[in-house]
């Protein structure tokens, strides 16, 4: 019977020896994983930033893409982001004077620039200074595509713009607005919407669009993209994350997108 029960505590620890080593890699993985939080305008240019990255260093990178309001407020919620990408800086403000960022690590990533776009088959063409062509185009029964124009980045700068030339009041009931600014893009790309209110890189990004009018740039606030790293976060892969978005290699990823890149010296 002892010699039974040596060889069961024998098994057991062999199977527990097994079972360690099996979640052993895992673990290790997981230390060298980094949660990118980021704004949906990004997707496209984050997502071959981020597949550039991964090729050359053993970090295996996860980004969570939705408008920045929602990504704050899940951060505020203690969502395990390691470093956060907003279209906007009030978003990064609002986390920074909760002390939910590292401050010292904030930086200006991008800059970007407001597009009207309208369906690539469509041979719709809009001066903004003529009041009348916008409601036009958009008839009796079409929508203005747009982020919600409350909370998300693309949304109140393209509210800002819309004020400003004094389009906004006779739009009221005849804006579709979406979650982000992709879900606005997506309504246009599709013909559900005339018109949409994106950012030009959107418009890069997506082939069924095109371009009928831009924005000046000073019709709406300065559209600045700050990425930081969540407060504490002790996670080397991603301050070599954040430090490689700032990279020859990354910048021009980002120019080809559509983005203008922030200077730094």
């Amino acid at each position: 019977m002892r010699a039974i029960r040596c060889l069961q505590k024998l098994a057991i620890g062999w199977v527990l020896a097994m079972a360690l080593g099996a979640v052993a890699p895992a673990a290790l993985a997981d230390s060298d994983s980094v949660m990118v939080f980021a704004a949906a305008s990004l997707k496209n240019a984050m997502d071959e930033v981020v597949g550039n990255y991964e090729r050359h260093n053993p970090t295996r990178v996860r980004v969570s893409y939705a408008g920045s309001s929602t990504l704050a407020r899940q951060i505020e919620q203690g969502a395990p982001a390691d470093v956060f990408v907003s279209a906007n800086q009030n978003w990064m403000d609002r986390l920074e004077t909760r002390d939910m960022i590292r401050a010292s690590s904030r930086f200006d990533l991008l800059r970007n620039t407001l597009v009207l776009v309208a369906p690539a088959n469509s041979d719709n063409r809009i001066a903004l200074d003529r009041p009348g062509e916008l409601r036009s185009v958009l008839g009796d029964d079409g929508y203005l595509a747009m982020a919600n124009t409350d909370a998300v980045p693309a949304g109140i700068y393209g509210r800002q713009s819309l004020q400003r030339l004094g389009l906004w009041p006779g739009l009221q009931g005849r804006i579709a607005q979406a979650e982000d600014v992709r879900a606005a893009l997506a309504l246009v790309a599709r013909g559900e919407a005339p018109l949409g209110v994106v950012y030009a890189s959107d418009a890069v990004a997506e082939k069924k669009v095109r371009v009928v009018a831009k924005f000046a740039a000073d019709s709406h606030d300065p559209i600045v993209y700050p990425a930081a790293l969540r407060a504490g976060v002790d996670n080397p892969a991603a301050e070599q994350l954040l430090a490689y978005m700032r990279s020859d290699a990354a910048r021009a990823v980002f120019k080809r997108w559509g983005f203008a890149v922030v200077a730094h010296d």
